[in-house]
């Protein structure tokens, strides 16, 4: 049922920095999951403790049934594709096609599955033509692409994701959310960190809400109506929950809402 399965887990930078404190959190699987918090919050160090990038030093982090330790570090990440807020740390290769068929090779794949893999990849994102680029030279947008398609020709069971969306302009944001949610529906499992509530709200099937390393609360994408809660973690409240605080309905996206306001709907109900 869950495909992550975190116990007690606290981490101290080398600096002595404290930055997970007692977190206790259990993902389900085949679900796209939100950990939200301000800078500080501990989110990104909680996104890397998931394949392995930093392992536990307190408490219990398991992964597809993996526990995540030193003995099981191939398997975790054979099953966890990890992407980077900056694509620059992912991406090395002298062009675009090799970078992706990196991944596949380490897995010892023929030539001719690897050449497989690269290419449904390259299709998938839509960088066909950039096969042959050396990547410094791609756009922002370019090169997260070119980062998803690397994860994507390993087949990852679980998608870990800092900040995926920062940087990109909105008509590139659709489309990653657009292939995000295939690969959910065909049976991937999403995590992912970022400070935007409002997007968070519209698309994370669940939240998890932290401060200062602790992990405030975890449910539902609708604790992002709770305003003490947010208030608590320093975050806003969503645009479309505020609009809508009191009414009946409770869009979640700005078409939703456009719907609702028309007049001759007819299930808008009066605000107070």
């Amino acid at each position: 049922m869950f495909a992550i399965e975190i116990e007690n887990l606290s981490y101290v930078y080398p600096d002595l920095t404290p930055a997970l404190e007692d977190v206790n959190l259990q993902v389900k699987r085949r679900n796209k999951t939100a950990i939200l918090g301000t800078n500080g919050s501990g989110k990104t160090t909680l996104i890397y403790h998931l394949n392995g990038i930093i392992t536990a030093q307190q408490g219990k982090v398991k992964v597809q049934d993996l526990p995540v330790d030193k003995k099981f570090l191939p398997e975790v990440r054979k099953a966890v594709g990890m992407l980077f807020d900056n694509p620059d740390n992912q991406l090395f290769s002298t062009t675009v096609f090799n970078d992706i068929a990196f991944g596949p090779r380490n897995l010892k794949l023929d030539p001719e599955k690897i050449n497989s893999r690269v290419q449904a990849a390259l299709e998938r994102v839509g960088i066909t033509e950039l096969a042959e680029r050396p990547p410094y030279c791609l756009s922002l947008g370019q090169k997260k692409r070119a980062a998803i398609a690397g994860l994507l020709a390993m087949r990852p069971q679980v998608l870990a994701f800092d900040e995926p969306f920062s940087g990109l302009d909105p008509e590139v944001a659709v489309q990653f959310r657009e292939i995000l949610d295939e690969l959910v529906e065909k049976g991937a499992t999403l995590v992912y960190s970022t400070h935007d509530v409002d997007m968070a709200y519209a698309w994370a099937d669940e939240v998890v809400i932290m401060k200062e390393g602790r992990v405030l609360a975890s449910g539902r994408y609708d604790l992002l109506r709770d305003e003490d809660l947010l208030q608590q973690a320093s975050l806003p409240l969503p645009m479309l929950a505020q609009l809508f605080r009191n009414s009946d309905e409770q869009p979640r996206t700005v078409e939703e809402a456009a719907t609702l306001l028309e007049p001759q709907s007819g299930r808008l109900k009066v605000m107070k």
